[in-house]
């Protein structure tokens, strides 16, 4: 109420209901079946925070009617723009924001910078200027659009604010698809709450009825209400997620930075220019390769360096896993062959692989490769074993080895390095001869950590019954092969 006692125009943040409270019945009835379905997929990149969604707010009106510490202005350079954002700032604020801006000399693309609120209830109001896109030089907009949001986020942080009010940042006038602007003001808000969360209590999300959809549809990727729903959103999150800020990332751009630039730990003098070039950079530009089907052709004859090939596997790598991101996966995620399940002995994460639930000749087995790619990469970044069951297998679920060779030629150095153990239950004296002749003529460094389980009495020593979830016909089997003892343990419902 103002003190003539008519109704305030302005909207206190607390009083708007929070993204949580949409989804909170619908958590209710169906958590148990959440979380089952949680322990058999893989978690995604965003993964359900109860505490983060309290934080945020999706509004449907104008950010200047917000009573919050602090909000956005999205403007051009000189902070002149006739945008209806801006437009309705200025109309609230009074003609003393306007002498403040002068002051300022402008803003740069991508930078923030703060006034006072006036005649507004914020106490402070952030501009920031978004840029304008052009395909051509998209990689440079989404690094812009991104700089503004962290930056707003920045000096929310360094001012002690409690809470921010933000504006669709790209207007309609610097041709900025909705879509995709979306994607990186979500993930940067959401990767920054996940760093400094403590500094900040409420972000709203100001939105016209326009945008609304873009951001009802979009915010349950970055910030999902319920386990069900993270899982559900998993298959639609773009291929570029940023890094752990939220940057987008261009791994063709990165340069590589050590303490002496150019020159490895191991690098003898013998090696020479060419050596020490290949460390520069991953790009052709910064190392200079100028010919790329040069550098292929080094690759035959053994000339290339070692350090060389890996960069060269890890963008190989890197392309498979954005195109597994972006492929949809759906259908070999319903065969239920690999999922993740509790911890063994040692606190290292636990990866199921059933034999029996691959239909090889039926499936496409690149999209089995990308499906593989796509749950791995965040549990191979630690330890992991993985349990392989062979139980009941027949030619029709046999992985050929120029398949599993190329499986293994493609993932990252770290699914190697971070496997601890691959224990293969129920093996046939077939399916040992064949993983003896690959393990030794076709990959190295496997054969030592392969286990061969005949008995999930044996697997139990190493994995604790209640940390692992077991398909029925691996009971059924192990029972009828090995005793009834075992069917004290209960299966997993979904498999």
């Amino acid at each position: 109420m103002d003190p003539l006692g008519a109704p305030s125009q302005f909207v206190d943040v607390e009083s708007l209901p929070g993204w949580t409270d949409a989804c909170e019945a619908k958590q209710l009835d169906s958590h148990q079946n959440a979380v089952e379905k949680a322990q058999a997929d893989v978690r995604s990149p965003f993964p359900y925070r109860k505490d983060i969604n309290a934080k945020i707010i999706l509004w449907k009106g104008d950010v200047a009617l917000l009573n919050c510490t602090a909000i956005v202005n999205t403007s051009n350079e000189s902070l002149t723009d006739k945008n209806p954002v801006s437009e309705s700032i200025f109309m609230h604020a009074g003609p003393d924001l306007r002498d403040e801006l002068q002051k300022l000399k402008g803003c740069r693309t991508g930078e923030a910078k703060l006034t006072k609120g006036f005649n507004l209830a914020a106490r402070f109001i952030i501009h920031t200027v978004g840029p304008k896109y052009k395909t051509r030089y998209r990689t440079a907009a989404e690094s812009s659009l991104y700089s503004c949001y962290r930056n707003v986020l920045q000096l929310a942080k360094e001012q002690a604010m409690c809470s921010v009010g933000f504006c669709v940042i790209n207007s309609l006038k610097r041709c900025y698809p909705l879509e995709d602007a979306t994607h990186i003001a979500l993930r940067t808000v959401r990767r920054f709450l996940e760093i400094h969360g403590e500094t900040l209590e409420k972000v709203v999300f100001a939105v016209s009825e326009l945008e609304e959809a873009t951001y009802q549809k979009l915010l349950p990727l970055y910030f999902p209400r319920s386990l069900e729903e993270e899982i559900q959103s998993l298959p639609y999150l773009p291929a570029d997620i940023g890094n752990a800020e939220g940057e987008p990332v261009v791994p063709e751009r990165q340069i590589r930075i050590t303490e002496k630039p150019g020159v490895p730990d191991d690098a003898s003098d013998e090696e020479g220019l060419e050596a020490d070039l290949s460390f520069i950079g991953s790009h052709a530009f910064a190392r200079m390769e100028g010919d790329v089907d040069k550098q292929r052709r080094l690759i035959l004859q053994g000339q290339l360096s070692e350090a060389a090939l890996q960069k060269q596997h890890q963008r190989n790598y890197n392309r498979w896993l954005c195109q597994a991101r972006a492929e949809d996966l759906s259908d070999i995620a319903s065969l239920k062959a690999l999922y993740q399940t509790g911890v063994d002995n040692c606190g290292r994460t636990v990866m199921v692989v059933v034999g029996r639930n691959i239909p090889v000749t039926l499936i496409d087995m690149e999209k089995a490769l990308l499906y593989f790619i796509h749950v791995m990469d965040h549990i191979a970044v630690k330890e992991y074993v993985l349990v392989y069951f062979h139980t009941l297998t027949n030619d029709y679920n046999q992985l050929d080895s120029n398949f599993l060779k190329k499986l293994y030629d493609v993932v990252d150095a770290k699914y190697k390095r971070n496997l601890k153990a691959l224990y293969f239950v129920h093996p046939t004296f077939r399916s040992k001869v064949s993983a003896w002749f690959f393990t030794t003529f076709t990959v190295s460094g496997l054969k030592d950590k392969i286990h061969y389980v005949e008995s999930l009495q044996q697997l139990f020593t190493a994995i604790p019954p209640e940390q692992i979830d077991l398909p029925p016909f691996v009971l059924e089997y192990d029972a009828r092969e090995n005793g009834p003892y075992y069917s004290s343990y209960p299966p997993s419902p979904d498999l």
